[in-house]
């Protein structure tokens, strides 16, 4: 190898030699800026996880109130149905009011006018009970007047009343009475049977008679009836069963 050639070598050995000592510095350079970037990379990462934690959990909460706003959407509508029924069932009500006093205003006077009907009817009646059925009277009338007793009540006890009337009609009773006989009063038996006849009998049996609806008048009957009577009382007061009895009863005339 000649002088010149050993020289280039010599040259390219040194040029490469410092090429290494030189290019040290910039390979640290490049990795503490690589390790920068990655930890800047890492800080960014952590803060865009930070933001998505922070997103899913707006989001969930979101779903969350859309939900119960949904809910609040059909109990509302829930509501407002109900509103419109009980607004309807008000107006019912109201137009039920009205109707009730109208009623009010109508049935009072034909109670009114019940109640006169039944004073005339045992006034002019088989006069038996007479005290009891005069006093029923008498309480229906101060019923009518008294305002704490509702329109209702009034009706029921007027119609019970009558009922009661009507039921007579159709029972065999009998009670204990005072009764002027020959200008004495006396106490007696009363036997009814229905309005059919009203007969009643001393204690001792001296004593009978007999109602006659159409004079309005006590008739005396002979002692011939006083057993038949007296079984009669019995039949009526449970204590023997049902029999045959002659008794005397006035037939009703013709209108």
């Amino acid at each position: 190898m000649g002088a010149r050639s050993y020289a280039a070598l010599i040259t390219i050995l040194t040029f490469f030699c410092y090429g290494v000592v030189f290019s040290q510095p910039a390979v640290d350079q490049i990795v503490a800026a690589e390790a920068i970037r990655i930890q800047q990379a890492q800080e960014s990462q952590g803060t865009i996880d930070e933001v998505v934690n922070e997103t899913r959990q707006v989001f969930e909460e979101y779903r969350a109130v859309m939900k119960e706003v949904d809910g609040l959407l059909v109990y509302n509508t829930l509501l407002e149905r109900q509103l419109r029924d009980q607004e309807q069932t008000l107006a019912n009500l109201r137009e039920s009011i009205d109707s009730v006093q109208e009623i009010e205003r109508q049935i009072l006077p034909l109670l009114d006018r019940m109640i006169e009907g039944l004073e005339r009817f045992v006034s002019a009646d088989v006069p038996f009970l007479s005290q009891e059925r005069s006093e029923r009277v008498v309480n229906l009338r101060n019923l009518l007047e008294r305002a704490d007793v509702t329109a209702s009540e009034k009706f029921r006890v007027v119609m019970e009343a009558w009922q009661i009337e009507n039921d007579y009609g159709r029972t065999i009773y009998s009670y204990t009475g005072e009764l002027e006989i020959e200008g004495n009063l006396r106490e007696v038996d009363f036997l009814q049977i229905g309005r059919v006849a009203l007969i009643y009998q001393t204690p001792d049996g001296q004593n009978s008679g007999v109602w006659n609806q159409a004079t309005r008048q006590w008739l005396p009957v002979g002692s011939g009836f006083r057993n038949q009577i007296r079984q009669g009382l019995r039949l009526a007061r449970n204590q023997v069963g049902p029999s045959l009895l002659l008794l005397p009863i006035i037939a009703p005339e013709e209108g």
